[in-house]
């Protein structure tokens, strides 16, 4: 089916991107107050010294900081007994090994955290040819307690995900969280869920400027077409938890 969209002139362009310019612009001044107020919100210190599976051993969370005031974590969804890491998550790490030294001349560590063992992660890692820090909180209750995993019984019944109810929810979904190390301390910053983590999609960023968008309103979920970067051809099967991300 033929795709419709408006024509006109060069002057009646113009006119209508000198308009969406304004909102542009408050948009900018938005998400700039919104980045102020997450600063301003409470830190938590943490009483729990969870333990993460390493390429170099045991580690702590504090550990993970590796000597730096801040820490971001990215919680990809690759659980026990899974090959591969999810296809979103997978997409959003297709963007996080260039900005690395960035973020470390800026006092900011960075990980991503899955309850798959190590050996697992570490293999996926080696097909997508990543080198980010990848750690494993199989054995630790890290990703029950920051909302991105679900016990046997929330699947059965029900539990929180981006501080909303929901009912009968996945073993995993994604997330990503912000830590702070103060005099020895980990405090807890900030956290975000679903639609929250749009900002890590560069993909989405450039296709949002594309003459068509991301162009999703006829798929079974809004991230359907989504394959790991070395799959895509026939459509894959739907991944248990797209449905939860539809209305995030």
């Amino acid at each position: 089916m033929a795709r419709r969209h408006r024509t006109g002139t060069r002057e009646e362009w113009l006119a209508a991107r000198r308009r969406l310019l304004e909102h542009e612009r408050q948009l900018t001044h938005l998400s700039d107050e919104l980045a102020h107020q997450r600063r301003q919100l409470p830190w938590v210190p943490l009483d729990t010294e969870y333990e993460f599976d390493t390429a170099d051993g045991t580690r702590t969370l504090r550990e993970l900081f590796e000597g730096r005031p801040q820490l971001l974590v990215y919680h990809f969804m690759f659980g026990p007994g899974e090959r591969a890491g999810c296809p979103s998550c997978s997409m959003a790490a297709d963007h996080f090994d260039g900005p690395l030294p960035h973020l470390n001349e800026r006092g900011v560590s960075f990980v991503c955290v899955s309850r798959a063992p190590l050996d697992a992660i570490e293999a996926y890692r080696r097909r997508m040819g990543w080198r980010f820090r990848w750690v494993s909180s199989l054995d630790s209750d890290f990703n029950v307690d920051f909302g991105v995993s679900f016990t046997p019984e929330q699947q059965a019944t029900s539990g929180e995900y981006g501080y909303a109810p929901i009912e009968h929810p996945p073993a995993d979904l994604p997330g990503f969280s912000a830590f702070a190390l103060e005099d020895g301390v980990v405090h807890h910053t900030y956290s975000c869920y679903g639609r929250g983590g749009d900002a890590l999609l560069g993909v989405y960023q450039l296709l949002d400027r594309a003459p068509f968008g991301r162009d999703e309103d006829d798929l079974p979920w809004p991230m359907a077409w989504v394959r790991r970067r070395d799959e895509y051809g026939p459509a894959p099967p739907p991944r248990r938890g797209a449905a939860f991300l539809r209305t995030l």
